[in-house]
């Protein structure tokens, strides 16, 4: 069983519309879009397309996260636009329950506490199914003075509810207002400043059961372990090998090398197989003649790597994080 743990959904016009409205009317739309099955079906299928061609089975969907909308003013169009997009994955996993599973979005606005996000999240686990959500470190999108690192107490009342209800969360920035940061700079730099707070914090000593994920192989700490090792050590704390391990992480790296090291330094048994396919590695490697994201022969080709290793990657570890996680018939 192939698991694609990061994937995001295709947008089907009668979408694109309601979003531009929401942002021209800021939140007072004149109707709310009813999502035909044609729509979803034909958005869904283009997708499922590229995973029978790539050879996976399931993918975990989410909203489009560089479309979230968490700056945009008031709260509302958040609020309405993330409402929408959980509705376009739920309606996308009851059309194909055996290929695919929901991941929320969250309503997150600007520096407000995710207490706002609460409710929105429980209708999604409790009443629709869903098994996890993103969560945005920084939903200024950095258009103003972002809200404490993720190992603030700010953040309790959400890990609180994820522990209550048994999801992970992955860490997945939304867009950018800078001009110096492009939005997938934007992932990688919050992904970075995610784990160096986590790891300076009591997070997960005061939420043990606590499960994050960290996309795109961790942002850059994996790759500059020796200054973070260093600091550990002076600090006179955990060691930050030991204590990086509380995380997991994702394979959405696009290269090979980078990957082998995200293996080495964090272990097969806490890295998740994820594409975001179709998403921003979905470019011809002309080195390989497959796309970036075409990831599953690149782990398998990895001679490092045991069937236990791969079969866990590929599957378990995913399965294990997971817990709402249910086979389907036909699976």
């Amino acid at each position: 069983m192939i698991i694609d743990s990061h994937a995001h959904v295709v947008i089907p016009q009668e979408s694109f519309r309601y979003m531009a409205e929401l942002v021209a009317s800021r939140a007072n739309p004149a109707t709310k879009p009813k999502l035909s099955d044609e729509s979803v079906r034909e958005a869904a299928q283009f997708i499922i397309d590229i995973m029978d061609r790539v050879g996976t089975d399931i993918q975990f969907l989410s909203p489009r996260p560089y479309m979230q909308m968490h700056s945009l003013k008031p709260a509302k169009v958040s609020e309405l636009w993330t409402s929408h997009m959980n509705d376009l994955v739920f309606r996308t996993t009851e059309i194909f329950p055996t290929r695919f599973r929901a991941i929320a979005g969250l309503p997150q606005y600007r520096d407000e506490s995710p207490v706002n996000c609460i409710r929105e999240l429980e209708f999604r686990v409790k009443e629709q199914g869903f098994i996890g959500c993103l969560l945005n470190p920084d939903p200024t999108e950095g258009d103003g003075p972002p809200p404490p690192g993720l190992g603030d107490k700010f953040w309790y009342p959400l890990y609180e509810k994820l522990c209550e209800l048994d999801i992970p969360a992955l860490i997945h920035s939304a867009g950018s207002c800078q001009p110096r940061e492009s939005y997938t700079l934007k992932f990688i730099n919050e992904e970075s400043i995610s784990i160096i707070s986590l790891m300076d914090s009591r997070v997960f000593e005061d939420f043990p059961t606590l499960k994050l994920i960290v996309p795109h192989g961790g942002g850059a700490i994996p790759y500059h372990m020796g200054r973070f090792r260093a600091w550990s050590v002076r600090s006179g704390g955990e060691y930050f090998d030991d204590r990086l391990r509380r995380l997991h992480f994702d394979t959405t790296t696009y290269d090979k090398e980078a990957l082998e090291l995200l293996f080495k330094v964090v272990g097969p048994d806490r890295v998740l197989f994820a594409t975001e396919k179709p998403g921003t590695g979905s470019a011809v490697d002309p080195n390989t003649g497959r796309d970036f994201d075409d990831l599953k022969p690149v782990i398998e080709e990895m001679t490092r790597l045991s069937e236990e290793d791969r079969r866990n990657v590929f599957e378990c570890n995913c399965t294990r994080l997971y817990s709402r996680f249910k086979y389907q018939s036909g699976e």
